[in-house]
């Protein structure tokens, strides 16, 4: 678990780190993510309509942890102001313990330690409340495991707070 920790750190100091000096005009914002994989969630603007996402995720199914990485072009949404939708392409690594099952009416539980890395993509739209610094929005997140194979997907909403 130290060493999860260890690289959740490392990855989240490399971001910021990389993406500040891309930067010189930008707005980050910090919240959280509600979904299958629920957790931390941050955006950060290098251009105008183009972002870097990193999510911290848990999975409880799966007793694991995911850290994902998102790079998204965004664009104005249905002529409303504030209001915009957005897509991206990144990938992700995850940590996994082992998983819960039904067989017949009895709950089983599957021990196997599984490090998967994948492919991810995003579709979402989301809308900066300007009287207040925070954004709402939604998203639909496919994703293909590349070990192991299968695609999937996890929908979320997320609230950050815009600074």
């Amino acid at each position: 678990m130290k060493t999860l920790l260890r690289i959740s750190f490392a990855l989240l100091l490399l971001l910021t780190v990389t993406v500040a000096a891309q930067a010189q005009d930008y707005s980050t914002g910090i919240g959280a993510r509600a979904g299958a994989a629920a957790g931390l969630t941050i955006k950060h603007f290098i251009k105008s309509d183009a972002a870097i996402e990193g999510i911290i995720g848990t999975n409880f199914r799966y007793r694991g942890t995911t850290i994902t990485v998102l790079y998204e072009k965004h664009a104005p949404a249905f002529n409303t102001s504030g209001l915009k939708w957005y897509y991206g392409l990144g990938g992700h690594v995850g940590f996994h313990e082992g998983h819960y099952y039904y067989d017949k009416h009895h709950e089983h539980y599957h021990d196997e330690h599984v490090v998967g890395v994948g492919i991810d993509g995003v579709l979402g739209l989301e809308y900066f409340i300007r009287d207040i610094p925070f954004t709402i929005g939604a998203d639909i997140k496919p994703y293909l495991n590349i070990p192991r194979g299968g695609g999937f997907w996890d929908s979320a909403v997320h609230v950050r707070y815009v600074f």
